[in-house]
């Protein structure tokens, strides 16, 4: 009788172990977070949340769709967050593991010739936080932090040739940093004459 529990234990088999996280623990405000994600669950999700926020409120979350890993953009406010590992369970989110994440501000540098002929290539170079839509762009010096311009996506490149405004006058090249809590965010410019 008393073989009888040990031998039951053994035709189980081991336990299989829970699910685990790795991740970087600090990492520039707007970034991309890789994350790799061991023994999930199905249906589990990577979400950022600030520490304090329940189950069901994050600001970001992505679906592992049975992925071992995953990239998360950063929130672009520097400050105190967590990683967090989600299942849904009874309709709502439960959290399965959770990692202290901390956000250092975001910058960047840009350069560029300060004066180009008017419709001639220039080349250009942005690095900063290379969030997915983040980009560096070229525009008239007073325009709003969302103007449009010749531009490129430092997440796909940090050099670039972009064709010079037909306008002469002065403009500017930006870094514009386009995270969660801070859409348009200017980095980093640098004056630019037309002529």
């Amino acid at each position: 009788m008393l073989l009888t529990p040990a031998f039951a234990l053994a035709q189980s088999g081991p336990a299989r172990p829970g699910p685990g996280l790795s991740a970087s623990r600090t990492i520039m405000a707007g970034s991309m977070l890789g994350v790799a994600v061991s023994n999930a669950p199905g249906k589990a999700r990577l979400a950022i949340a600030r520490p304090d926020d329940a189950a069901t409120r994050a600001i970001i979350v992505v679906e592992l769709s049975g992925r071992p890993s995953a990239s998360l953009q950063t929130p672009g406010d520097a400050g105190s967050y967590e990683l967090r590992l989600t299942q849904d369970r009874d309709g709502a989110p439960v959290i399965l593991l959770r990692q202290p994440l901390v956000t250092t501000p975001a910058s960047a540098t840009v350069s560029a010739p300060a004066r180009v002929a008017r419709g001639n290539g220039l080349p250009v170079r942005g690095i900063g936080p290379n969030g997915e839509q983040d980009r560096v762009v070229i525009v008239p010096k007073d325009a709003a932090a969302d103007a449009a311009g010749p531009s490129f996506f430092p997440a796909e490149n940090i050099e670039a040739t972009l064709e010079a405004p037909e306008m002469p006058g002065a403009y500017e090249l930006r870094y514009v940093m386009h995270a969660p809590l801070a859409e348009h965010r200017i980095l980093a410019r640098q004056e630019i004459t037309v002529e």
